[in-house]
């Protein structure tokens, strides 16, 4: 006998009924719920590893290069600009010209003075002319004369004294006279011995002492009047015109810049905790955005301190010390076609090692 199925239902529909309230009473769990928390748990450890991540830190510095401030040496009136702004120049190529006429007129008069003094120094040279010999030997023998006569005058005068034919005072005179006869001729007779010995070794000293003086003059305004030209030291590039054609200069004012693109460097200013282990010779990758993104090895040359704190406070009892800022000067290890003073570069300091 068949089972009658409850409330009057039909066997069939009883054995359809009884698998599908299995199924939800059972274990299985849906797919669907699956996937949302594998999704969720992505999204979470995601979110999780973002917050807990290092944070990158990127360093900005500045391509620099050696800049030359050209003054000039003596004041002037500026005549003219050899050179325009952007120009490259090599080394020795005129940039300015400068006008200075009282300073070339100083520079005649020490030549002249020159040529004075070397004259000088050849007569001493060449010694005492023969006719100023013989000139000094007249008056050796004029001076002989003279005492010859005044000695005779004497011995008549003392001769009629003695008879007392002439006064005691006639005698004086004569005496006198022959004193005075005998000094002329030693005068004369040295200076006839000066003639024939020529001049002596103090002169001829002097003589070279003064011409030395009158070339270190004309070697010292020759400087300054090189210096009315002003020329480019090292060979480099016109990088500023301070100044304009007809201005009146004055030494040390600048008149124009020069930027040496063969000396460029990645110039960064870091706080003190941030070059911590790092040392001369050291290299990191940096970026140059200028130059499409280009990376460039850099090695470094310089660490240096950048003055004091900014913000100096004398004293902290703990944490937030003020921190110092280094100067860090790294030059590319190759050279950069195209790098230019001014340029941004970029180094993620986290991560420097080249």
């Amino acid at each position: 006998m068949t089972e009658a199925s409850p409330a009057g239902a039909p066997p069939t529909q009883k054995a359809a009924a009884e698998p599908a309230a299995a199924v939800r009473g059972g274990s299985r769990v849906n797919p669907r719920a699956i996937i949302f928390w594998l999704i969720a748990a992505v999204i979470v450890g995601l979110a999780i590893w973002y917050l807990a991540r290092p944070e990158p830190l990127l360093v900005q510095g500045e391509a620099e290069s050696m800049r030359i401030d050209m003054a000039a040496r003596v004041s002037g009136r500026l005549t003219k600009f050899a050179i325009v702004r952007g120009e490259d120049v090599a080394a020795g190529a005129t940039l300015v010209t400068i006008e200075n006429r009282e300073l070339l007129a100083e520079l005649a008069e020490a030549r002249a003075a020159k040529r004075v003094a070397d004259a000088e120094l050849a007569r001493i040279n060449v010694g005492t002319r023969s006719e100023v010999i013989a000139q000094r030997k007249a008056e050796i023998d004029r001076a002989n004369a003279d005492v010859t006569l005044a000695q005779q005058t004497y011995d008549r005068t003392q001769q009629l004294v003695s008879k007392q034919f002439a006064p005691r005072s006639k005698l004086d005179l004569d005496t006198d006279a022959l004193t005075s006869a005998k000094k002329r001729f030693e005068q004369a007779k040295l200076g006839y011995e000066e003639a024939v010995r020529g001049f002596t070794a103090e002169e001829h000293q002097i003589a070279e002492a003064n011409v030395g003086t009158a070339a270190a003059r004309i070697a010292t305004i020759k400087a300054l009047v090189d210096q009315l030209t002003v020329v480019a030291p090292v060979a480099s590039q016109v990088y500023q015109m301070h100044a304009e054609e007809g201005e009146v200069v004055t030494p040390g004012v600048p008149l124009l810049s020069l930027i040496d693109l063969g000396d460029t460097w990645l110039g960064f200013s870091l706080r003190e905790d941030l070059v911590s282990g790092l040392k001369v010779g050291d290299r990191f990758r940096v970026r140059i955005p200028a130059l499409g993104d280009k990376t460039v090895v850099a090695e470094v040359r310089l660490i240096a301190t950048k003055g004091e704190y900014a913000g100096w406070r004398a004293t902290r009892a703990t944490g937030d010390f003020d921190l110092r800022t280094f100067a860090i000067r790294a030059y590319p290890v190759e050279k950069v076609e195209g790098l230019r003073p001014g340029m941004s570069v970029y180094a993620d300091w986290m991560h420097r090692s080249p």
